[in-house]
């Protein structure tokens, strides 16, 4: 709020200033609080399209190689089959995954590559073993999700404080007003109107930056969330596989 003593400056400030007819001129002319507000909007909304264009990127990548992976292990057969085919395939978030777990399950059992499978054989891996092998395929999906997930939090805090930084500057907009309207002893709405069309200008720019950020966020945490279950569904196909083969 701006200190009553600085009130005959701000007051004059604004009647030395042009009529405003549009809303470029109200940024213009508007007091130092407002501009320092719509500086701070306008930071956050550049943050935020490099967020969205960021992420735009990472997720368009994982689409694709999410569809080289699928393609890839369609003709995959037991474990030899998914090593070959790990070792043909570009790095990605899914190779790595069962890549992790192919080398953990070669290190408890260092022959499997070179051992015929044997559906109900005594040779599988121990209760023990098999959870950690469960641990260690959950460890690297949680990496490549957490990843994949940098940089959305910065989303959620521009979605969810622009509107408020707005409304702040809003409030404080609307009490230089009433002060003025206190100090000069008239509520002439010529007088009133454009301190009132000022402070609604930070609300405006608020829910600008705050919109964009909170669609991309939520379109990306529902993207997130599917490529989760993907990992997870492979991962329990690659456990699975050891089962069949008598492996597990």
């Amino acid at each position: 709020m701006t200190p009553i003593a600085s009130l005959p400056v701000l007051l004059a400030a604004r009647q030395a200033a042009p009529l405003t007819s549009n809303p470029w001129d109200l940024v213009l002319y508007a007091t130092p609080v407002t501009k320092i507000i719509l500086i701070v909007l306008a930071a956050f909304s550049l943050i935020s399209w490099v967020a969205i264009f960021w992420k735009w990127k990472a997720f368009r990548e994982v689409d694709r190689d999410g569809d080289r992976f699928v393609a890839g292990m369609a003709d995959a057969d037991g474990l030899h089959g998914i090593y070959q085919t790990l070792t043909a395939l570009p790095e990605s978030a899914y190779t790595r995954v069962i890549r992790r777990g192919v080398n953990f399950f070669t290190e408890l059992r260092p022959s499997a590559l070179r051992e015929a499978p044997v559906p109900g054989g005594s040779s599988g891996l121990t209760p023990a073993q098999l959870e950690a092998l469960g641990l260690v395929l959950n460890k690297e999906l949680s990496e490549e999700r957490d990843n994949l997930a940098h940089g959305l939090h910065w989303l959620a805090i521009i979605g969810s404080v622009s509107p408020l930084l707005g409304l702040m500057g809003t409030v404080l907009g609307v009490m230089n007003s009433f002060i003025g309207i206190t100090a000069q002893g008239t509520a002439n709405i010529a007088a009133v109107a454009p301190g009132i069309a000022e402070a609604l200008i930070t609300t405006v720019a608020g829910l600008a930056v705050a919109i964009p950020a909170v669609i991309a966020y939520n379109h990306y945490a529902g993207k997130l969330a599917l490529f989760t279950g993907e990992l997870e569904g492979f991962a329990a196909e690659f456990i699975g596989t050891l089962a069949r083969e008598g492996r597990v």
